[in-house]
């Protein structure tokens, strides 16, 4: 095992992937924390089944597989998914969830006609666009871990920089709006950033399961603490670790995705959480109310005495 981390760490290659890799779930696991909390975690989602299309199209329009090509495709991608979610919401009865889900498949049902098209004609067997779908860490080049460094500092950045702000309109938007804060400029700003870290991760994650290193990092970093400051922090490590380990073990082999084994890492995360968190763990909760009912019936215990000698309970 010691003798595998070494290896990986000696090979340049692999090691700026890692990095690259750490870096990208930091910066999604923080900005994902925000989207959690504003209870739109499927948009993650929707996203990233958008993002397909757009990566095809940017294909398709330069027959160059290139990651900054890819990454404005599946920005713009995503923008054009979101104006339609607004737009079905705003003018239909459907509520957004429903209106997410819908524009979700077609997104992802277009990209995948544009994905199968472009595998069966003459350059389709050099695009190696199959790697979106569930991630290949292994197949980037160096050029696509500078992107993925360069979004992932946009990101910390830019939460760092609009803490304050994201945390009212994440909690409170009406006290924000209240106080003069342009709300909709700022929610703008967090789904333009939620949009970069979901098109820049899906080369290393995949269109299919991206959304988890937005989502699923925050929900476990809920667990451990009810400070806000603390819980970015916690994400933001749980995301790196996510990351660092679904790149790493998706070099042992040409046939292991990484972004199934990043959702895997990141769900065991989870579930540790879930299980072991101090405060709000199962395990906590049910050693305190053991600890409650046991207290409960040693004062049951010494009122009962007291009252049979008749004296006064304390």
């Amino acid at each position: 095992m010691l003798d595998w981390l070494i290896s990986l760490w000696s090979d340049p290659n692999t090691r700026w992937i890692l990095l690259g890799c750490m870096l990208l779930g930091l910066g999604s696991g923080v900005i994902g924390s925000f989207t959690f909390l504003r209870r739109e975690s499927l948009l993650g989602d929707t996203l990233a089944h958008a993002a397909l299309p757009g990566v095809c199209i940017a294909f398709m329009l330069n027959e160059v597989k290139s990651a900054s090509l890819f990454l404005l495709g599946a920005l713009f991608a995503g923008i054009a998914a979101v104006l339609c979610v607004s737009a079905i919401t705003r003018w239909t009865k459907i509520k957004s969830d429903a209106s997410m889900g819908i524009v979700l498949t077609f997104f992802f049902g277009v990209g995948t006609v544009m994905l199968t098209h472009i595998q069966h004609s003459g350059s389709g067997s050099q695009s190696g666009l199959d790697k979106y779908l569930f991630g290949q860490a292994a197949a980037m080049v160096t050029s696509d871990v500078y992107i993925l460094m360069g979004v992932s500092v946009l990101l910390i950045v830019a939460a760092i920089l609009l803490f304050k702000e994201f945390k009212l309109i994440s909690f409170d938007p009406g006290f924000a709006r209240g106080i003069g804060l342009p709300v909709g400029i700022l929610e703008h700003t967090m789904l333009i950033l939620t949009t970069v870290a979901v098109a820049a991760g899906i080369q290393a994650v995949g269109v299919v399961l991206v959304a988890a290193l937005l989502i699923t990092p925050a929900a476990a970093a809920r667990y451990w603490t009810d400070r806000l400051p603390v819980m970015l922090a916690f994400a933001g490590l749980f995301g790196a670790l996510s990351g660092a380990s679904g790149a790493a073990i998706s070099t042992l082999g040409e046939g292991i995705p990484t972004g199934p084994v990043t959702v895997l890492v990141a769900t065991l995360l989870f579930v540790l959480s879930l299980l072991f968190a101090p405060g709000r763990g199962w395990f906590s909760k049910i050693l305190r109310h053991r600890n409650l009912k046991s207290t409960y019936a040693q004062s049951a215990e010494r009122s009962a005495l007291n009252a049979a000698e008749g004296g006064t309970p304390k």
